[in-house]
């Protein structure tokens, strides 16, 4: 009988460990890729929909543009994975048999209890995410009844908020549309505890899109029509009024993670993963937003894009040396660098090319930069389909 190989995830680490799994395993194993979604997303070019929804033609790719006619997919929200039975459960009844399993869920948003964040906020994790953004942008700037802008505020300015916040500014340029934007950070720069070179380019930018930046208070508490940020004992909160809300302060495990018999951080439900991906049983693998994966003394692997790619190929070479009986090889993330879009424009930070090595200047900006960040994602989209779609894809990038 096949060994049963199963990888739960559409998103970067799973659609690199199914490229490599393919690779890697022989023809005594079966792969079955487990999803909630028949696409998979080039999730850090999202935020391009919330300006031009038809990007997303380029950026969600069909399961099928991306496995192998040999790999069996099986779309559904995976609930629980019962270790000792090897079998993971999946939302409506249906059961997947494993011998081998590798989770690769990714992450989800986390609102850090802050009252009516939740209810009430827009967040980006996907295709219907961005939409349900761009349509209610698009309303509220063309509500005839009003005389004053539509107000738009972005919570958290870490990359996705910065680049939601630069996307809506575009939109605004492009439709004329009466917008006001702000960018709400709880600490003292945008993109905290990244390079001060970083973040001053970042915000001269956002500044020249006319995006009002907030920083050293963090939002305290959200109701329908007004977000209020800061406040304490002896302190009454600010207060903005929004039209449209969006949330981009930090990720946490998804929910069903709990449920899922493997060790996990108690706060944030993220799986613990050895530097060779195995987690607390022998049989499982975790990379990705999903897994800490341990990087020396008190250390784990960034929850990025980056690293998700590059750790998902060592992860699903792992599980293929695993059922063979050989050593697994053990995996540390080095950071290439940094390129953020701020809408028509982008950032780079610390760039290293192949052989070349660091990019002599620290931060640079410009069409030198604008193209790196298309050719980081066109180069994704070619590895798991082909150069055709990644050329199809490069004037929406």
């Amino acid at each position: 009988m096949s060994t049963q190989v199963v990888v739960l995830g559409s998103g970067y680490a799973g659609a690199g460990a199914v490229k490599r799994l393919e690779a890697e395993l022989g023809h005594d194993a079966q792969l079955t890729w487990v999803a909630e979604h028949d696409y998979h997303l080039v999730l850090h070019e999202v935020h391009r929909c919330i300006r031009d929804p038809s990007v997303e033609s380029n950026i969600a790719i069909p399961i099928d543009d991306v496995k192998s006619s040999e790999t069996d997919f099986v779309k559904g929200r995976v609930t629980d994975v019962d270790v000792d039975e090897r079998l993971v459960e999946l939302e409506g009844g249906d059961t997947v048999d494993y011998d081998y399993l590798l989770v690769a869920i990714g992450s989800s948003t986390a609102f850090f209890g802050i009252e009516g964040l939740e209810e009430y906020a827009h967040q980006l994790k996907g295709l219907d995410d961005a939409r349900e953004i761009h349509q209610d942008i698009k309303q509220a700037s063309a509500d005839a009844s009003r005389d004053d802008p539509a107000q738009v505020v972005i919570g958290g300015a870490g990359l996705s908020g910065i680049q939601t916040a630069a996307e809506v500014a575009e939109y605004r340029d492009l439709n004329r549309a009466p917008i006001d934007i702000k960018l709400v950070e709880g600490m003292d720069e945008i993109f905290p505890g990244n390079d001060p070179e970083l973040q001053g380019a970042l915000r001269r930018r956002l500044e020249a899109l006319d995006i009002d930046i907030l920083t050293g208070d963090f939002i305290s508490k959200v109701d329908e029509e007004t977000v209020f940020i800061g406040g304490g004992e002896d302190e009454e909160p600010a207060e903005l009024a929004y039209d449209v809300l969006v949330w981009t302060g930090g990720i946490t495990g998804q929910p069903e993670a709990q449920d899922l018999e493997l060790e996990q951080d108690e706060r944030s439900h993220r799986f613990f993963a050895e530097d060779d991906f195995q987690t607390s049983d022998d049989r499982v693998f975790a990379v990705g937003d999903c897994a800490l994966v341990e990087q020396g003394s008190d250390n784990v692997a960034p929850p990025t894009a980056q690293a998700a790619w590059d750790a998902a190929d060592v992860a699903g070479e792992n599980v293929a040396r695993a059922i063979a009986g050989r050593p697994l090889k053990r995996w540390s993330f080095t950071d290439k660098g940094t390129v953020i879009s701020i809408g028509e424009d982008a950032v780079a930070h610390g760039v290293k090319f192949p052989v070349v090595g660091e990019f002599p200047v620290n931060v640079f900006g410009g069409p030198l930069a604008k193209m790196l960040k298309k050719g980081i994602a066109a180069n994704w989209i070619a590895d798991v389909t082909s150069v055709n779609r990644a050329l199809s894809a490069w004037s929406d990038l």
